[in-house]
């Protein structure tokens, strides 16, 4: 957009009788308690009266008015003044403006271009003009931007409420977002809707190239669509991938894909993101670009040690014209038995997937209109022997094979995908295959059919017009699926939407007179109990607006502090609007990793916090969060660990504290171990009963054994180690990346991993290990 297009953006933002006589792009508020972003600052010019805003925009450039915020109105009259600040032997120096006005100063920042000095101009002329006049003018106008209903229009609005943080917004900013919020109760009252066609796909390509076209299944509907949105998984299956997350064949299959979408339409990159393995693309018509905004991608991996990239999901979140619209392509966990630990994956994806917008509270999953989930779910099919599946399938006959498949199972209890929609299944299940062939597995597994690969949906007014496979693609041992569907897409019409939106500033000029905000917090002092590591607990509080005007909250730091809660409390949502007579729900959730543990086992943090709850335009509020933290050896230092002859839970507290804190000073003697005894009772159980267990290390247990593991070395018991070899094998991960200090000393862990394929050289390196670490 050129200068000219932007600027009639920013002349619809007002009335026709309120004319934009200049505007600037880029300007920045120096302000220490604002984010330095970049703004535009607009005079906007009504008779013979002036006033200079400053807008923030949600996009750069903005597409249209409602991107733009009103964050700042300086009424150009007597008491204005403007100074500047430059360099003017320096052509690409930078220009500070000071502006003030009824006691209100601002500074900004602003690249010295040509149409500063037109900027300029036009506010000396208004100066001038202003000084002119025998009556001061009165502003009238400007009351339905400040929200104030006297004389003084700017004065004290402007002053920044004790608190405000992070987003910054002043209390104009503040009346924008309850304006926004009203406009979105109305929405229908501006809205109209077009039906959108979308394609989605899927297919685990087992390590393959596209080496076959793939027009038999991106290309065989009457019309193309309007969006495709294609997911793949196991893209790449080597070590190399694994460990550093690099592939040439993220770039062989896009090309492909690119290659063999419908060349009926012309359609252009929206996103792509890849985790390892999985790889989300989404491509959308050319025509419907300009009508796309706030495109953000995450990635959640939920392999081992719930991190690892090897399974987990990608998710691609965009607006196109009023709707919000999200995809994920997952990749869960395998074996048949795991269906558990498949649904855990699911809730891992939706909980940690956070999209993330500048001046704006990070979205999950479940925060959009449309939301379509692809992907290879790997849910199997339980209580029929193979031959029988295989019989009844090759018959059509799917209906009896479907009952024992464990995700409708799963599903039909709510323990998966609430609140999805799957279409019906008319379709051979596509895995397992032998590769290149149409045949069964023959493989000594003889694995029975399931239809691993399938395609969910949320929200409402999404019609799906198809639900297949695609069997003569048969490179893999999956075959692709895909789902076309016709959703009806929000669109904005612009003359509606500015009557509703005159109509909700005059409403809301009424209600700002009658009260301040009121709240009412049912719960001021929130207790944890004991709190375990890596055991998440949540508690909830619920805040009701009692006043008739809607309520802006947010949880604000206290001084000196760099964060509005410590590190082991995550608060949602941390800041909302509620409106008059309703509740918003806050859940508390307290988890401590690796790196509050340590803080806990040495003293220097405790589970104890007050959080500032501050009402804009309105007073703070304080609520109290504590608990007891039962310490682990998850946590604890190894110096510590090797000179604990008891149990961890019958150490008392103060002398953890005290030998964590007195840890180089540790001393060798009789009942000092070599390692310390948890590391050894784990390595000695995977010694006597994994070494034979395929995908050791690499396929993650349940958490809710590892939490058992825990307890089972805090407390010393006796019993036998609960949990499968492989819940054993990630307690064993967690525990050595919970300690301090690692294993391996920094300088060796480039030389470990270069030698992690050859046997002797680890044996060699492992010689190398100080026989006693610094201290000890």
């Amino acid at each position: 957009m050129n200068h000219e297009e932007i600027k009639s953006v920013v002349q619809e933002k007002f009335l026709s009788s309120e004319r934009v006589t200049a505007f600037l792009c880029d300007a920045k508020v120096l302000h220490p308690e604002w984010v330095k972003k970049d703004r535009l600052l607009a005079i906007v010019e009504y008779g013979d009266e002036k006033a200079v805003f400053c807008l923030f925009t949600s996009c750069y450039p903005p597409k249209s008015f409602t991107d733009l915020s009103i964050e700042i109105v300086l009424p150009i009259d007597s008491t204005f003044k403007c100074e500047i600040d430059n360099k003017p032997s320096d052509p690409e120096a930078i220009l500070y403006l000071n502006l003030q006005s009824r006691n209100n100063k601002f500074k900004f920042e602003i690249q010295m271009t040509p149409r500063v000095d037109n900027f300029v101009d036009d506010l000396f002329r208004g100066i001038e003009a202003v000084n002119k006049l025998q009556e001061q003018p009165e502003f009238v106008w400007l009351k339905k931007y400040s929200g104030k209903n006297d004389d003084d229009i700017i004065a004290q609005s402007m002053v920044l409420p004790r608190g405000v943080i992070n987003t910054q917004t002043a209390p104009v900013a503040i009346r924008e977002s309850l304006i926004k919020h009203k406009m979105c109760d109305k929405e229908f009252d501006y809205t109209f809707t077009k039906k959108f066609t979308i394609f989605c796909g899927t297919w685990n390509v087992n390590d393959k190239s596209p080496v076959i076209p793939l027009k038999d299944w991106l290309c065989v509907d009457k019309e193309p669509p309007d969006i495709y949105a294609v997911g793949f998984q196991e893209l790449d299956l080597s070590k190399e991938t694994f460990l550093f997350d690099q592939t040439f064949r993220e770039d062989e299959w896009y090309n492909a894909v690119l290659n063999y979408v419908d060349r009926r339409a012309k359609y252009v990159k929206l996103e792509k993101v890849r985790l390892v393995g999985m790889l989300l693309i989404v491509l959308i018509k050319e025509k419907h670009y300009s009508h796309v905004r706030n495109i953000v991608c995450d990635t959640v991996g939920t392999g081992i040690m719930g991190k690892m990239g090897n399974k987990g999901g990608v998710s691609i979140r965009f607006d196109l014209h009023n709707t919000s619209i999200c995809f994920v392509n997952s990749h869960l966990a395998a074996h048949v038995e795991e269906y558990e630990r498949r649904n855990q994956d699911f809730r891992d994806i939706c909980n940690r997937t956070r999209f993330v917008q500048p001046n704006q509270q990070p979205k999950a999953i479940k925060d959009h209109d449309h939301i379509y989930w692809i992907g290879d779910l790997n849910y199997r099919i339980t209580e029929l022997d193979p031959q029988s599946v295989k019989k009844l399938v090759n018959e059509n006959n799917f209906a009896p094979v479907l009952e024992w498949d464990q995700l409708k199972q799963q599903h039909k209890n709510n323990n998966v995908f609430a609140g999805y929609i799957e279409g019906v299944i008319n379709f051979k299940p596509t895995y397992k295959y032998d590769a290149g062939t149409d045949n069964w597995d023959s493989s000594e597994k003889h694995r029975a059919p399931a239809w691993c690969d399938r395609i969910f949906w949320r929200g409402q007014n999404i019609m799906q017009l198809a639900y297949r496979s695609h069997p003569s693609l048969n490179i893999s041992d999956h075959k692709p699926v895909s789902a076309v569907f016709v959703s009806e897409i929000k669109i904005i019409d612009e003359e509606k939407y500015r009557k509703v939106y005159e109509e909700v500033i005059k409403q809301l000029d009424k209600l700002e007179n009658e009260l301040i905000p009121q709240v009412k917090v049912d719960v001021t002092e929130i207790d944890f109990g004991t709190v375990r590591y890596l055991e998440l607990q949540v508690r909830t509080i619920t805040i009701k607006n009692t006043g008739k005007l809607p309520v802006e909250f947010e949880f604000i730091k206290k001084l000196d502090e760099a964060n509005f809660c410590k590190e082991w409390l995550i608060v949602e949502p941390y800041k909302k609007c509620i409106c008059a007579d309703e509740s918003c729900e806050i859940q508390l959730k307290v988890l401590i990793n690796k790196t509050s543990a340590c803080k806990m086992n040495a003293g220097t943090d405790k589970l104890y916090d007050i959080l500032v709850l501050h009402l804009y335009g309105g007073k703070d509020i304080f609520i109290t969060v504590n608990g007891t933290y039962q310490r682990s050896c998850f946590g604890c230092s190894i110096e510590v660990l090797v000179n604990l002859n008891m149990p961890i839970r019958e150490v008392p507290v103060g002398k953890l504290i005290e030998l964590e804190n007195k840890r180089d000073q540790c001393v060798s003697n009789q009942s000092t171990y070599s390692i310390p005894k948890e590391i050894w009772f784990l390595v000695d159980h995977i010694y006597l009963h994994g070494l034979k267990e395929p995908n050791l290390f690499e396929q993650p247990g349940l958490h809710s054994e590892v939490l058992q593991i825990r307890d089972w070395l805090d407390t010393g018991s006796i019993d036998p180690i609960p949990g499968s070899i492989h819940s054993v094998a990630e307690a064993l991960l967690l525990l050595l990346e919970s300690t301090s200090d690692p294993i391996i000393p920094y300088n060796l862990q480039s030389v470990c991993l270069r030698a992690s394929a050859n046997y002797l050289q680890c044996k060699q390196i492992v010689m190398e290990l100080p026989e006693k670490r610094p201290g000890c």
